[in-house]
C-alpha cells in the first residue's frame, strides 16, 4: 500500500476540486430539454449534430445549451422551460404553448444531440442565428458559439460577426441543410475543423 505523503504530489489522490468534471449529470439534464418549439408550430426546425474532441472522438457527457430569438426577431421574455409542481417539486415539463427560446440537451453515448426549436428571425444587422453554449469534460470554462442557418446567403455575407471570421473557418458556424426544416451542426472542440468559439468581454 502506498503511503500518502503531502510533500510528494504523486502520492496524493485527487479531490473533486482537482478533477475536471463534469459533475453536473444529476441536476442539469431535464426531460424534453431539446423540445423548445411548441408542438405543431409552423416555424419549427430540427437541429442535430455531434460534439467531438480534438481526436474526433464523440463526447457522451457534453451539454449543448441553445437560446435564440423568436421568428419575429424578438428575444422571448417568458418563463416556463423547467416548470415544477409547487406541491411535489416534480418536473411538469414545458407548457407546450410559450416559446422561451432556451433549451439544454445532453449528448448521447455517441456524442449526438438533437433539438426542435423555432426558426429565429433577424435582429439588427445580424443574420438570424442561434446562440450555443457548450459544457464538456476537460473544459474549465464553457464555450460559446453560434449556429447560422444557410437559407439567406445575402444575410450571411452582410453579417458583421461572420465578416470578422477567416473565410476558411466560417463554415464551422453555418449549419448544413439535411432536408426540409432539418439542419446538422457538429461541434468540434479542437483540432482540424475546430468550431469557431466566441469570447465575450
Amino acid at each position: 500500500m502506498t503511503k500518502i505523503d503531502p510533500s510528494r504530489p504523486e502520492t496524493v489522490l485527487p479531490t473533486p476540486s482537482h478533477t475536471v468534471g463534469p459533475f453536473y449529470g444529476h441536476a442539469l439534464p431535464f426531460p424534453g430539454g431539446g423540445d423548445i418549439a411548441p408542438v405543431g408550430h409552423p416555424d419549427t426546425i430540427t437541429l442535430q449534430g455531434y460534439v467531438t474532441d480534438g481526436a474526433g472522438d464523440p463526447l457522451p457527457d457534453a451539454f449543448v445549451e441553445l437560446w435564440s430569438a423568436d421568428p419575429d426577431g424578438n428575444v422571448p421574455q417568458v418563463d416556463g422551460s423547467i416548470r415544477r409542481d409547487p406541491a411535489s417539486g416534480g418536473y411538469l415539463g414545458r407548457n407546450g404553448v410559450e416559446f422561451t427560446g432556451w433549451g439544454r440537451i445532453q449528448t448521447d453515448a455517441n456524442g449526438h444531440w438533437t433539438a426542435r426549436t423555432l426558426r429565429p428571425g433577424a435582429r439588427g444587422r445580424s443574420a438570424p442565428y442561434i446562440s450555443v453554449c457548450v459544457f464538456a469534460r476537460g473544459l474549465l470554462v464553457h464555450l460559446y458559439t453560434r449556429i447560422y442557418l444557410p437559407d439567406d446567403e445575402a444575410a450571411l455575407t452582410a453579417d458583421p460577426l461572420l465578416a470578422r471570421v477567416p473565410e476558411e473557418r466560417r463554415d464551422t458556424l453555418i449549419a448544413h441543410r439535411q432536408g426540409e426544416g432539418t439542419y446538422r451542426f457538429d461541434i468540434r472542440l479542437q483540432g482540424e475543423g475546430e468550431t469557431v468559439f466566441l469570447e465575450f468581454q
